[in-house]
C-alpha cells in the first residue's frame, strides 16, 4: 500500500497576535498529502479536520492502539478506491482548552484565523482544487461543532460538512455541568483563584476537566471584557441561578437555534453528514435528533446515522464520513478522481 506524507508548516497569524490569553500566534499547520501527490500536477480536494476540545491538529496523528491515525486511515481508504485528497489539521487550542473555532474577545479570533489565514495559505502552498466546491470541513465533538457552524456561516468557503457528535442542544450537553462548575469555584474561593489553582496543578482531574470545559464554553459564547478573565457566565456564581440574558447569548450559538438563520447556507451544501452514538455521555444524540428534525422541517438535505457507542474513541467513524465528504468534493474534479 502506497503511503502519503504529512507536512508541518508554521503559520504566523496576524489575527492571533493580540489574543487576550497571550497564547502563541505562531501555529503548527499539519497537512496530509496523498500518495501520488509528488508525481502528479493535478489539483486535489481539501478537507479541513477540526480536533475536539483540548485537542490540536496533531491529535489526529496520535498513536492509538489497534486504530490507525488519520494519515494511515487515509492511505488505506485511498487504496480502497476513495479519491485522493489533502487533509488540513489546524491548531486552534487555547489556554482554556479550546476556541470552539469561533471569534471571541476572551480567547481570540479563531474563526478569522481559519477563514482568512489558513484557507488562503493552503491554497497558495499546495496543489488544491480551489473554490468551495472542492473544500470540506469536518470534526468531532467541539470539532464537529466548529465544522457545522463554519459550514453554516461560510458557504462560500465550504461545500461539504461532516459533524461527528457535535456540541448542540446546550440545555442537555452543558447545563448539567453548571452546578459542578459553581461548586468548584466556591471551593477554591473565587473564579480567578480557581483558575490559578487549575494552572498550578501538575495533574488535572476529571472534575477539573468538567469545570474548565464550562469556562471555555463561556469564553466562546459569552465573552465580556469587563468581567474577570474577560468572561460572563449564564448562571450566578453563588446560587447557580440561570441568567436569562447571558444564556440567550449561548443559545444564539447553539446549532439547534442557528439552523433557521442559516437554512439557505445549509441547503447549498453538496453534503451535510451527521452522526452520534446513541449512548453519548453528553446527551449529544438527543441534540442530533432535534437538529435533524429541524433540518427536515426546513427542507435541508442531510444524512444522519446513529451507532451503538458513546462519545469516546470513535475515530473509526471517519471510515464512514471521509469517503462521503471526499466523494462529494471530487465530483466536479475536471481532472477526474
Amino acid at each position: 500500500m502506497k503511503r502519503g506524507r504529512v507536512e508541518s508548516i508554521t503559520i504566523q497569524s496576524e489575527v492571533l497576535k493580540t489574543n487576550p490569553l497571550g497564547d502563541p500566534w505562531e501555529r503548527e499547520l499539519l497537512v496530509y498529502l496523498p500518495p501520488d501527490y509528488s508525481e502528479s500536477s493535478r489539483g486535489y480536494p481539501v478537507v479541513y479536520m477540526l480536533a475536539g476540545f483540548s485537542g490540536t491538529g496533531r491529535s489526529f496523528l496520535n498513536f492509538q492502539p489497534w486504530q490507525p491515525n488519520i494519515a494511515e486511515r487515509m492511505d488505506r481508504l485511498i487504496s480502497q478506491g476513495v479519491p485522493p485528497a489533502i487533509l488540513v489539521m489546524p491548531d486552534c487550542f487555547t489556554s482554556f482548552g479550546g476556541s470552539q473555532y469561533i471569534n471571541s474577545t476572551a480567547t481570540g479570533m479563531y474563526e478569522d484565523h481559519l477563514i482568512t489565514e489558513v484557507v488562503p495559505l493552503v491554497d497558495s502552498s499546495f496543489n488544491t482544487l480551489p473554490g468551495r466546491d472542492h473544500r470540506g470541513i469536518m470534526g468531532k465533538s467541539s470539532g464537529g461543532y466548529g465544522a457545522l457552524v463554519l459550514g453554516m456561516r461560510h458557504p462560500d468557503i465550504f461545500s461539504a460538512v461532516a459533524c461527528h457528535s457535535g456540541d448542540m442542544y446546550f440545555e442537555l450537553c452543558y447545563k448539567p455541568d453548571f452546578p459542578k462548575f459553581v461548586s468548584a469555584i466556591e471551593r477554591a474561593g473565587g473564579l480567578e483563584v480557581w483558575w490559578q489553582q487549575f494552572n498550578d496543578k501538575p495533574k488535572k482531574s476529571g472534575s477539573d476537566f468538567e469545570a474548565v470545559n464550562i469556562l471555555a464554553m463561556a469564553a466562546a459564547y459569552s465573552p465580556d471584557p469587563n468581567k474577570p478573565l474577560g468572561i460572563d457566565f449564564p448562571f450566578d456564581l453563588r446560587t447557580c441561578q440561570i441568567r436569562d440574558d447571558v444564556w440567550q447569548r449561548w443559545l444564539e450559538n447553539d446549532p439547534i437555534y442557528m439552523v433557521d438563520r442559516y437554512a439557505d447556507s445549509l441547503r447549498s451544501l453538496k453534503l451535510l453528514f451527521l452522526d452520534c452514538g446513541f449512548r453519548d455521555q453528553y446527551n449529544l444524540h438527543f441534540g442530533a435528533r432535534i437538529l435533524t428534525s429541524r433540518l427536515e422541517e426546513l427542507g435541508v438535505p442531510y444524512e444522519y446515522e446513529e451507532f451503538d457507542d458513546n462519545h469516546s474513541n470513535t475515530s473509526y467513524r471517519y471510515d464512514v464520513s471521509l469517503p462521503k465528504v471526499i466523494q462529494a468534493l471530487a465530483e466536479q474534479d475536471p481532472g477526474g478522481s
